[in-house]
C-alpha cells in the first residue's frame, strides 16, 4: 500500500484524511516518517495566501520558508514532533519598521514555544486528571521536564491571574499541611522557607446540595495573620459573599474569622472534635494503666487489648469485641474511669450520627452542659474546650452539617502529588500545581488565547 504523501503528491495536493487524522487547524500534512528513535515525524504547512504586513497591511511578497519543530502530544503509543514549514514574507514599503515577519497561529503553538498547544493541554490534563508526574509526560512526549513545565507554566499562570476562580464562594474551609521537610532557610537565602502553608477551598454546595472542594489558594505559613491577610487581598465583595466558614480547632483561624468574616457562621469541623474526644479516651486509658500497673500497657494487660476497640464507634463493634470491652470493665473496678470516658466519648460522637440536625444539636447541648463538671480530669477539660468552642461546636448543626472535610480531601490530593513528584523544591512550582489538581485553575481553550 502506497504511502499516504506519495498519494498526495501524485494528485498534487493535500490529503483531507491525512489533516483529518493529525487535526491541526490550518495546516496540511505533505510527510510522515518514524526516526531511528521510533518517534512519528510529521511535516505540515498552510496553503499559499495573501498575506498583508501586520504593521502596516501592504500584501508582503513571499520569501522562502524556515522549518520549526515542535513536540507535539503523543500518538499511537509514540513520541510525535511537528515539522512546521512556517512561511516567510517581506514587506515591499521600504519604510516600514517591520522587514520580514513569519507566519504565526497561536492555536497550533504559541510564540517561541517547544510545544504545540494540544500538547501543553494534554499534558495539563494528565496532570489534573490522571495524577501524571511532569517526569513522566515529558518521558510520553520525547523531551526534557524544563522544556514540558516552562511550556505550561504560563498557562497555569494566566488562568491564576484570573480574579474570576474567587467569584460565588459561599461556604469557605481553611487547613495547613506541610510541603517540605527540610530547613525552613529563607527563600531570599536560597532555601525553601517555611515548612507549612495555609491552604484555602471553596466548600460551597450546588444545586443538589454536594460539595465540590475548589482549592483556591496556598500561602506560606501557619498563622492567623497568614488567613487574614489573604482575606483582606480578596477584597470585600469576596468576604461579604461567605456565610459559612469552617475550621479545626485552631485559634489563629478563628480569630482571622472574626476580624474579616463578620457576618460568617463559624464552624467547628466534626472529624476534629470526634478526634478530640478519641484522644481523651487513650489518655485516661494510659493514666488508669499507668496507676494500676506501673508501666505502659504490655500485650497480656486488659485494657492495653482493648486498645483499638475503644478508638471504634459502638454501632459498630461486633458482639465478640463488646464481650471483650465488658470483660475488661468487670476485670478491676479501677477500669470504671475508662469506660466512662470511653461512654462519653460515644455520646459526643453520636450527636453527629442522630436522624435529624435538631436531634444531633440535643445531643450537643447535652454534651456542653454535663461534660465540664465531669470528675474525670481529662473529659472535663474537653468540656472546656468545647464550651470555648461552642458557638462553633453547634454550627454543625445550624448550617445543615457544614464541615472542612472537604479541605481534608483536597489535603489528600495534595499528599499524593507530592509523593508522586517526589518532592518539590520551588514553592511557586508547587503552588501551581496543586492549584491545577485542586481544581482552583481552569486552563480551558478560551484561557489559553
Amino acid at each position: 500500500m502506497p504511502e499516504p504523501t506519495l498519494c498526495c503528491r501524485a494528485r498534487g495536493g493535500y490529503c483531507d484524511r491525512c489533516d483529518l487524522l493529525v487535526g491541526l487547524d490550518g495546516l496540511h500534512v505533505i510527510g510522515v516518517e518514524r526516526d531511528d528513535g521510533g518517534r512519528l515525524v510529521i511535516e505540515v504547512e498552510s496553503e499559499s495566501t495573501l498575506m498583508g504586513c501586520p504593521a502596516c497591511g501592504v500584501v508582503a511578497h513571499g520569501h522562502g520558508r524556515v522549518v520549526v519543530r515542535l513536540v507535539d502530544a503523543p500518538a499511537m503509543g509514540r513520541p510525535v514532533t511537528i515539522r512546521w514549514r512556517k512561511r516567510r514574507w517581506v514587506c515591499p514599503d521600504a519604510g516600514c519598521p517591520v522587514g520580514t515577519f513569519v507566519e504565526q497561529d497561536e492555536r497550533i503553538a504559541a510564540p517561541r514555544s517547544s510545544l504545540t498547544t494540544r500538547a501543553c493541554r494534554w499534558a495539563i490534563e494528565q496532570i489534573r486528571r490522571e495524577h501524571a508526574s511532569v517526569n513522566g509526560i515529558r518521558r510520553q512526549l520525547g523531551t526534557g521536564w524544563r522544556t514540558v513545565w516552562e511550556s505550561i507554566r504560563p498557562l497555569l499562570q494566566v488562568a491564576d491571574a484570573d480574579l474570576a476562580r474567587f467569584e460565588g464562594v459561599v461556604i469557605l474551609g481553611v487547613d495547613e499541611h506541610v510541603w517540605h521537610h527540610v530547613s525552613t532557610t529563607p527563600i531570599e537565602a536560597g532555601g525553601r522557607g517555611p515548612k507549612e502553608l495555609t491552604g484555602m477551598v471553596d466548600l460551597t454546595r450546588d444545586d443538589q446540595g454536594r460539595t465540590r472542594a475548589r482549592l483556591l489558594d496556598l500561602v506560606p505559613g501557619r498563622s492567623g495573620q497568614a488567613y487574614k491577610s489573604w482575606l483582606t487581598e480578596r477584597g470585600q465583595v469576596f468576604r461579604n459573599g461567605i456565610e459559612i466558614a469552617t475550621l479545626d480547632p485552631f485559634r489563629g483561624y478563628k480569630n482571622a474569622i472574626d476580624d474579616e468574616l463578620e457576618d460568617a457562621r463559624s464552624v467547628l469541623d466534626a472529624f476534629h472534635v470526634v478526634k478530640l474526644a478519641t484522644g481523651v479516651v487513650d489518655e485516661v486509658r494510659r493514666r488508669v494503666q499507668q496507676d494500676i500497673h506501673g508501666h505502659r500497657g504490655r500485650k497480656d494487660d486488659p485494657l492495653y487489648r482493648i486498645r483499638n476497640i475503644l478508638r471504634a464507634g459502638a454501632e459498630n463493634l461486633t458482639d465478640r469485641q463488646r464481650a471483650r470491652l465488658e470483660a475488661t470493665w468487670a476485670a478491676d473496678e479501677r477500669h470504671v474511669e475508662v469506660e466512662v470516658a470511653w461512654s462519653c466519648a460515644q455520646q459526643l460522637r453520636s450527636a453527629y450520627h442522630q436522624d435529624s440536625h435538631a436531634a444531633g444539636r440535643t445531643v450537643a447541648q447535652k454534651v456542653l452542659d454535663s461534660f465540664s463538671s465531669c470528675p474525670i480530669p481529662e473529659v472535663a477539660r474537653l468540656g472546656r474546650t468545647l464550651t470555648q468552642w461552642r458557638r462553633e461546636f453547634l454550627g454543625y448543626f445550624d448550617t445543615d452539617g457544614a464541615s472542612n472535610g472537604g479541605t481534608e480531601a483536597i489535603n489528600g490530593l495534595i499528599a499524593l502529588h507530592r509523593r508522586i513528584a517526589r518532592g518539590f523544591r520551588n514553592r511557586d512550582n508547587y503552588r501551581l500545581r496543586m492549584l491545577l489538581i485542586g481544581g482552583g485553575l481552569d486552563p480551558s481553550p478560551h484561557t489559553h488565547r
